[in-house]
């Protein structure tokens, strides 16, 4: 899909690991598309996983920055447009942790100092990085950003826990920053829910097989990849999309839509 959708554009890379990651492949599908990029992962993270492969396999440049910190942001929004030698057309904001999921916490005994965190990993690292962005003036016009969501902002799954909050948080962000960063910049900001997909955090919530086999049934067309994800982020990134903004768009095979699907009761269709 060589069609250079982003041929001269620049753009930041929040949460790339590893393969499994969604961000990973986003970044993968925006280079084939022409687009210079700067990944970026908590210093942590750039240790422990393949991000450096990476980086070098995209001809990218590599920040370390916590997500949580303004002074990390400033530094790696900075950073970046003087490695660019311009603005920022479009950035990827794929950042989600709770410790209540990690530590086996129930959500009705939820540790609170726990669940700060999530808030402030998963959700509150979105307003920081439009503020601190819309304070440096680092977005050009018509830019776009986007940040990974998923239906347990809207629909309950017990086990996704308090990471259902941080969705919902996080997409709430989205269209009040988006507001905002339409009317002083001309810059786009959305949401994307995306299907059960096997990457390092989401596996780590319960019964993550039985989510996504179940979403699997329920979809009209299965389950999206995270391929198929990247692809979406590519045209959400590029001119082709320059009037969306402020929305929660669902790439899930069609599964916010349906009722009920024979196929989970295993009645014929």
């Amino acid at each position: 899909m060589a069609h250079q959708l982003l041929a001269g554009k620049k753009g930041i890379v929040f949460g790339a690991l590893d393969e499994h990651s969604i961000a990973w492949h986003v970044a993968e599908k925006c280079a084939e598309q022409g687009a210079k990029l700067c990944l970026t992962n908590t210093p942590v993270a750039l240790r422990m996983g393949k991000i450096q492969d990476l980086a070098s396999r995209l001809n990218a440049s590599l920040i370390g920055a916590d997500a949580t910190s303004l002074e990390d942001l400033e530094t790696l929004l900075k950073q970046s447009m003087e490695q660019f030698g311009g603005k920022i057309d479009f950035i990827l904001h794929s950042v989600g942790m709770s410790m209540n999921v990690r530590k086996g916490k129930p959500y009705t005994d939820l540790n609170y100092e726990y669940l700060h965190k999530t808030l402030d990993i998963s959700a509150i690292s979105f307003h920081k990085l439009m503020q601190t962005a819309m304070n440096l003036d680092a977005i050009s016009e018509w830019g776009s950003i986007l940040a990974l969501t998923y239906i347990a902002a809207q629909r309950i799954f017990p086990d996704y826990n308090d990471m259902a909050d941080a969705k919902a948080l996080l997409e709430s962000i989205g269209r009040s920053y988006g507001y905002h960063f339409g009317t002083h910049k001309k810059v786009r900001v959305n949401t994307i829910s995306q299907s059960p997909t096997f990457t390092t955090a989401g596996s780590g919530v319960g019964h993550f097989q039985e989510f996504f086999d179940y979403a699997d049934k329920m979809s009209p067309l299965g389950n999206a990849p995270a391929s198929a994800c990247a692809d979406f982020c590519v045209v959400m990134f590029s001119d082709l999309t320059r009037m969306v903004t402020m929305q929660n768009i669902y790439h899930d095979g069609g599964f916010s839509t349906m009722g009920m699907n024979p196929a989970v009761l295993n009645i014929r269709a």
